[in-house]
């Protein structure tokens, strides 16, 4: 799944970025930063710095120095200051919100570019299918990713015969890997978030020098980890607080679930019988 252009972006985004510009003196470097965000006009607010200086062709520091020349804190507040602007976000009203409703409003933005991109259901469809044909299928997520990889790996289990968290770096991690591979696994999962542990950029290239098929979700296409992942699936972490939320990362893996399961023939057979199981033990309330 790729980010898609934006040649097709409104008038009106291409408008409010041009007058953002007017009226700076941008340097060359600048200015090739600036046509790209207009070239892709629809997207920019939901760019990360990383993604606009590998589109632009420039440096992550000069994206930051773009910002703050044209009067930002820096590129965070440079993107707030685009997502707010966004029609039918918190625009017109953004000075009504405190920090924490601006935050809740920039996932809302997050949500909607994930359902954009899902439009092309292929991708998904793809994965689902790769995760469902390994057994076992090993799923990898360390530090901040640990709860999206543990979430996934829960309900995973349910409907699929073998599952395997990977949350836990250092050197059995690679041993684990090893066992899974001499077990069967044909493809390895792994969610990916800023910022991105250094082990887990090497344990997706020993899994791919192993010959796994690694489907990866991360906060952006231009993630550390996309060159060692076969199938890359973005989903946009917010910013505005202290510490990253990954609302989109989370629903895009319960999106993955959905297509593994379609995948999977005797998904729902092992749902009612884990229900059946469930309600003999009285295992919930309800």
């Amino acid at each position: 799944m790729t980010e898609t252009g934006g040649t097709g972006a409104a008038p009106e985004a291409t408008a409010r970025l041009q007058k953002l510009f007017e009226g700076h003196r941008l340097t060359p470097t600048q200015r090739r930063i600036a046509h790209c965000m207009v070239r892709r006009a629809a997207d920019a607010p939901f760019l990360s710095s990383v993604e606009l200086a590998e589109l632009a062709g420039v440096s992550q520091p000069s994206v930051t120095r773009f910002a703050v020349a044209l009067g930002f804190d820096g590129y965070p507040a440079l993107r707030r200051h685009l997502r707010e602007a966004v029609p039918g976000g918190p625009a017109a009203e953004a000075g009504a919100y405190n920090e924490y409703q601006q935050a809740v409003h920039a996932e809302i933005d997050n949500l909607r570019h994930l359902a954009s991109l899902l439009a092309d259901p292929a991708p998904v469809v793809r994965a689902g299918r790769l995760l469902a044909a390994s057994r076992p299928l090993p799923v990898l997520g360390l530090r901040a990713a640990t709860a999206q990889a543990g979430g996934f790996a829960y309900f995973a289990r349910k409907v699929h015969p073998d599952v395997r968290l990977l949350d836990e770096g250092g050197s059995l991690l690679v041993d684990r890997v090893d066992g899974a591979v001499r077990a069967g696994a044909s493809a390895l999962l792994c969610f990916a978030l800023p910022r991105h542990p250094r082990e887990v950029v090497e344990a997706l290239e020993y899994a791919q020098g192993a010959g796994l098929t690694v489907v990866t979700v991360a906060d952006s296409t231009f993630a550390p980890v996309a060159r060692h992942s076969d199938l890359l699936l973005p989903a946009a972490v917010g910013t505005g607080l202290a510490f990253d939320t990954a609302c989109a990362p989370m629903l895009l893996g319960r999106v993955l679930l959905e297509a593994m399961c379609d995948a999977l023939p005797d998904a729902q057979a092992r749902l009612e019988e884990f229900d059946a199981r469930a309600a003999a033990r009285g295992l919930f309330v309800e």
